[in-house]
């Protein structure tokens, strides 16, 4: 299953009421429900999976795509093997729509006891694309502004939509502009910043902004502070590749990427992608954004996150363990750090 996919699957029909069941809840619930923790575990060992105790931030703050865990499991459970995997944030795609006040008060507890935030949020179904469908497109927004606010969420996720039959790519493009500048002032009274992120085609062939290249374009024509990108590598190496050579010219606007592999969408080193090559790359580009990931693992869950982890860690800088490129290290690292051959 692909993102696109579990978003139908847990989408709200457009023909909804302005205000979700979700965000009313979340706005009648007193108080802030997800404060954000003070502070982070280091990510240096593969096995530091303890949640207590103070210590630095690391530089390239790390997180999961949840959808991509355990599907089968309840949300607590979801989140603790994120946890166990040593993250200290997950990203969200409408898994909050059906939660009841009692379940954003239970969900708060649950995160403060494992040191999780939510560090970015998607789920949004009307278009950038289409004019006609603005005005409903800024309702369903400020629906999930409302919410992230409680949910203590500070980065919104959109995609463009389809394209528009009989309208020009230029035209839709401009189009595009228009709606991500209104929306890009919405989201900046409540303090929120947008992340348009690209999709391949073949994973929807009708997907307007397919190219990284083109969404780099519309954001810096939108020229708003709080309108960054989410560099989407498993997708852009379908659509484009070239992943590194976009990387100097537009690290200025990359607030996140997501990390899968291609083909498969699996863990890094299944497939093509040298993830080494490119966490090196965002190292010497002073990158300060997000790293999320988003593949559906090939075996354990949690071994496959932290070796993921461990990965980023060590070719950006936050471990003095150099980036390898063995398939297993032979000096006898455990198997748990589970060590790619990129």
């Amino acid at each position: 299953m692909h993102r696109r996919k579990f978003l139908e699957a847990c989408a709200v029909s457009a023909l909804a009421p302005p205000v979700l069941p979700w965000a009313a809840a979340a706005a009648h619930t007193a108080g802030d429900l997800f404060p954000r923790p003070a502070l982070r575990p280091t990510l240096e060992s593969p096995d530091n999976t303890s949640l207590a105790g103070p210590a630095t931030a690391p530089a390239y703050p790390m997180s999961v795509m949840l959808w991509t865990v355990h599907t089968e499991l309840t949300f607590d459970q979801r989140l603790e093997k994120v946890a166990e995997a040593g993250y200290h944030a997950t990203q969200l795609v409408n898994e909050y729509k059906d939660w009841s006040n009692e379940d954003f008060v239970r969900y708060r507890r649950k995160t403060e006891s494992l040191g999780i935030t939510f560090d970015a949020v998607s789920g949004i179904n009307h278009s950038l694309c289409d004019p006609a469908q603005r005005p409903a497109l800024l309702q369903e927004i400020q629906a999930h502004l409302n919410v992230m606010e409680q949910l203590q969420s500070s980065r919104l996720i959109l995609l463009s939509g389809n394209r528009i039959d009989g309208v020009s790519h230029a035209q839709t493009h401009a189009d595009c502009v228009e709606t991500v500048k209104a929306v890009a002032d919405l989201a900046a009274a409540k303090n929120v910043e947008i992340l348009l992120e690209n999709i391949d085609p073949i994973e929807n062939p009708n997907y307007f902004l397919t190219s990284i290249t083109e969404i780099f374009e519309v954001a810096r024509e939108v020229n708003h502070s709080n309108v960054k990108v989410l560099y989407d590598f498993f997708h852009e190496q379908i659509a484009e590749g070239n992943l590194i050579a976009k990387l100097q010219p537009n690290i200025d606007l990359i607030a996140l990427v997501h990390v899968a592999d291609v083909p498969g969408r699996h863990e890094p080193g299944t497939g093509e992608i040298n993830y080494s090559n490119i966490f090196k790359k965002l190292h010497e580009l002073n990158y300060r954004g997000n790293i999320a990931m988003e593949f559906e693992p090939t075996g354990d869950t949690v071994k496959s996150l932290k070796a993921a982890r461990m990965l980023a860690g060590r070719c950006t800088g936050e471990s003095s363990t150099p980036c390898l490129s063995a398939s297993r290290s032979r000096s006898g690292e455990s198997s748990d750090s589970h060590s790619f051959d990129l």
